[in-house]
């Protein structure tokens, strides 16, 4: 369960089912797709509803109606034993945790603290659906009559009728400002492009770190290391096209810039120096 501070979780998705498919199979002589597909997103209605505690549920006993952790007769399964969800930073110390994991919005929505106590029951409320519950359909439910399995597959939201009344209300807004705007009405200046902003700081930071002027770039050669390197990082944390980045290094072609990211790559990971810069560059960026 994600959410996104800005509405970019497509470029987000895009990048990870390009760019990191590609380094995957680049680092281990691979080919072909590494997901089964498309991903699909629904919008969950969130703090302070049921809809939000039954999603989380539902995630965290995703092993047992895989079959990945099984008990044994009067023995319930060992839901902390598997490693892959986040129920493991639930039962632990705050300090041991995910930096990046909301936990405290999850002790909310099951109205519990986050004490030992509310950790205990945290798990073990859990355990005691996994008893009642049949393994293959553990975690699924049906509010008001809305199953999740089926809107998860099918559907676009989770949630009551006020929340997706709401919704409609927001896509009627958006669909008639694009229609007005004659430009794709939440493009331009309507929102920020998070990855071109994330891009151009790099630029910035990458042309300090390794002594150029941005003046230099285009009397240089294409594949310069110092282009390169920062064609390398905007790259590997953002969603730009190939030919933005081209443009705004000076790199001719997009071909020529997934060339250079490719062997970029390759010498990050030998060569100590250039990783040092590229830490320089990030400590440029936050600063």
């Amino acid at each position: 369960m994600i959410e996104t501070p800005e509405a970019n979780l497509v470029a987000g998705m895009t990048w990870f089912q390009s760019t990191y498919t590609k380094r995957y199979n680049a680092r281990h002589k691979a080919s072909g797709h590494l997901f089964g597909g498309r991903y699909k997103g629904v919008l969950v209605e969130a703090d302070g509803s049921e809809y939000f505690r039954t999603l989380l549920d539902y995630i965290h006993l995703n092993p047992v109606r895989a079959g990945l952790v099984k008990g044994e007769e009067g023995i319930p399964p060992d839901l902390l034993g598997y490693r892959w969800t986040s129920l493991g930073d639930y039962a632990g110390k705050p300090g041991t945790r995910l930096k990046f994991l909301s936990t405290g919005r999850g002790f909310i929505a099951c109205d519990l603290k986050d004490g030992p106590r509310g950790r205990r029951e945290f798990v073990s409320r859990l355990a005691e659906r996994v008893a009642l519950d049949e393994a293959e359909t553990c975690g699924l439910a049906q509010i008001d009559g809305q199953g999740l399995q089926s809107t998860l597959r099918r559907g676009w939201c989770y949630g009551g009728a006020t929340f997706k009344e709401r919704l409609l209300e927001y896509a009627d807004a958006l669909i008639r400002r694009r229609g007005d705007s004659g430009s794709g009405g939440y493009c331009g200046d309507d929102v920020r492009d998070h990855g071109e902003h994330r891009a151009k700081a790099i630029v910035v930071a990458g042309l300090a770190e390794c002594g150029l002027e941005p003046s230099e770039l285009s009397n240089m050669a294409k594949g310069a290391e110092g282009k390169s390197l920062i064609a390398w990082k905007i790259r590997g944390e953002t969603s730009v096209p190939l030919a933005w980045i081209a443009a705004e290094l000076s790199m001719g072609s997009a071909s020529n810039v997934s060339a250079q990211v490719r062997r970029m790559g390759e010498r990050v990971a030998k060569q100590r120096r250039l990783r040092r810069l590229l830490k320089g560059i990030e400590s440029r960026i936050l600063t």
